[in-house]
Parts: structure tokens; C-alpha cells; sequence
């Protein structure tokens, strides 16, 4: 499910300060984490201007950054492109700003308040499927192991010297 995300409503809810000069980088780390540790997500962060932009470009690993461009700020933007969402129903928005969310809900896009999309952040993501689920545990065989000694060239009788 792709993600557009509030940059600066999320980051005070992560525990990282807004007077940080780096907290659009450090935001971004966690959202890089967040979207490849087995979740495949991908996440469009919208930011306030800032100082006209970050001097790094922050894209990549499923994360894509943007910054709002005078005269508009971050809300405008991310209200332009929620209006543009063609598979509402694939989509999520992270804000807690009312104006941002009043016009997800009326898009029919599922909105998640930025403390609960910050607790999802720092849980650790559960394994689909246990090895031992999936695969029955058993002992090799003598044969079996006889092969794999001589796959990589090894010798019993030497082994047990």
C-alpha cells in the first residue's frame, strides 16, 4: 500500500526534534527502514520548503521526498496530490492537520494520524512464514550426507583424523 506522509506533522511524533537542521535526513532514515524491512512499501514524504529544500537529494530505497515550492507549503501540496490519487483505495495519508485529513476522507483515502503511523515505525515486523512452518525439520541421511562430503571434496576417513 504506497504512502503519502506530512514530513514535518510525523517527525515530533518519532522522537526527532523539528529545530534539528537534519530532520527531514533523520525522518527519512526511519521511513527507508520502515518501508524495506519486509513491508515493500512505497512512501512519498511531503515537506514544508524549509530552507528552499534539503541540500541532499533524500530519494531512495521506496522513499521519495518532496518540498513544497513558494507560495504553497506542505498542507496545499499534499491536498494537490490527494486530489490527483486514482486507486483510493490502495492508498494511506499520515497527518494529524485536520485540513489535510478533512480532504483524504472526502477523496475516500484511508487517513492514519501521525502518533499511530510513528508507533508502526519503531515495531518490529513479524516474519510471514516460520522456516519450520513451512519445511519439515528431519536428520540427513547417511547418504545424504555421504553426497554432500563429496559435493565439497571432502573425505570421511580424513575428517576424522
Amino acid at each position: 500500500m504506497p504512502i503519502l506522509i506530512d514530513g514535518h506533522n510525523l517527525i515530533p511524533h518519532t522522537g526527532i526534534s523539528l529545530a534539528d537542521p537534519d530532520d527531514e535526513e533523520q525522518l527519512v532514515k526511519l521511513l527507508r527502514r520502515y518501508a524495506l524491512h519486509g513491508r515493500k512499501k512505497t512512501i512519498v514524504v511531503v515537506f514544508d520548503k524549509g530552507v528552499y529544500g534539503h541540500p541532499r537529494n533524500l530519494n531512495g530505497h521506496n522513499v521519495t521526498c518532496h518540498f513544497a515550492l513558494p507560495p504553497d507549503d506542505a498542507d496545499r501540496e499534499l491536498m494537490r496530490r490527494i486530489r490527483q490519487i486514482k486507486r483510493i483505495g490502495e492508498w494511506e495519508v499520515v497527518t494529524s492537520d485536520r485540513a489535510v485529513a478533512g480532504v483524504a476522507r472526502a477523496q475516500r483515502v484511508r487517513v492514519v494520524p501521525s502518533d499511530v503511523f510513528a508507533r508502526r515505525l519503531f515495531e518490529r515486523p513479524q516474519p510471514t512464514v516460520q522456516a519450520s512452518e513451512k519445511y519439515q525439520e528431519r536428520a540427513l541421511s547417511q547418504r545424504e550426507i555421504a553426497e554432500w562430503l563429496a559435493v565439497f571434496g571432502v573425505d570421511e576417513e580424513e575428517d576424522e583424523l
